[in-house]
């Protein structure tokens, strides 16, 4: 029999802000939030690790690569406060997973429906490339999250390294993987017995500046987790 699950989100949220694991990374997002540019210079900014958030009931977690130095280094929130979480909002709440299109501060009163945001790496990482010992020392807590997260039946990797990620953690937990590991691409769609993986390209401007990921194209990825996940249409 296992043991009973004593931890809570709002316990590993708080242990993951208190994280100084790796020097490299906690150099790094304190020093953007001593030296911000002029735009970000009034704000106070976080600069500790960035837990996920979402629904704690959620059926579709949706993982990305790490926080963005004046995003969510910035505000506290994944993907708040920068131009990928713009692109990323503006769609989960055309396909009925957020209340509202825009993520401007961790106060600005977005909701999240059937849903959870988390990354790989929970610090901000120079040049946005985590290194594979940074990678490897933070992916415990994303574990730790599953083990809160019972309702998640769908996983949304946005990029190749959150794919990479999350294929190592199911792994380290005894799930039955496809071998070789299936190819990254946008609709990637491989099932699990701990979830169906569903791939998109990364919201970064990179990619969605020169129309590699569309509006329609990152639509069309959380309107196929809906899907899988048993959830109505259109929330």
């Amino acid at each position: 029999m296992s043991e009973p699950q004593t931890e809570t989100l709002p316990e590993l949220e708080a242990a993951i802000t208190e994280c100084r694991a790796c020097p490299r990374l906690v150099a790094w997002r304190e020093s953007v939030a001593a030296d911000p540019p002029a735009r970000f210079r009034a704000d106070e900014y976080w600069a500790r690790p960035v837990p996920g958030f979402g629904d704690p009931r959620a059926r579709v977690l949706i993982v990305g690569l790490a926080p963005a130095a004046n995003g969510a280094n910035r505000t506290g929130r994944m993907f708040t406060g920068d131009r990928s979480g713009d692109f990323l909002f503006a769609s989960l709440h055309r396909t009925g997973f957020a209340n509202q299109p825009t993520s401007v501060d961790a106060a600005d009163g977005l909701e999240l429906r059937d849903a959870f945001i988390t990354a790989a790496v929970r610090c901000a990482p120079p040049d946005n490339k985590p290194t594979p010992d940074e990678r490897a020392a933070c992916l415990p807590w994303f574990g730790r999250e599953l083990d809160l997260l019972a309702d998640v039946g769908v996983f949304v990797v946005l990029g190749a390294f959150a794919y990479q990620s999350l294929w190592h953690v199911l792994r380290g937990r005894g799930v039955a993987l496809p071998r070789p590991r299936p190819a990254f691409t946008h609709l990637l769609q491989v099932p699990t017995d701990a979830g169906v993986i569903v791939g998109s390209f990364h919201p970064s401007q990179q990619n969605t500046f020169t129309g590699r990921l569309t509006p329609p194209m990152l639509d069309s990825v959380f309107a196929r987790a809906r899907v899988l996940a048993g959830l109505a249409t259109g929330g």
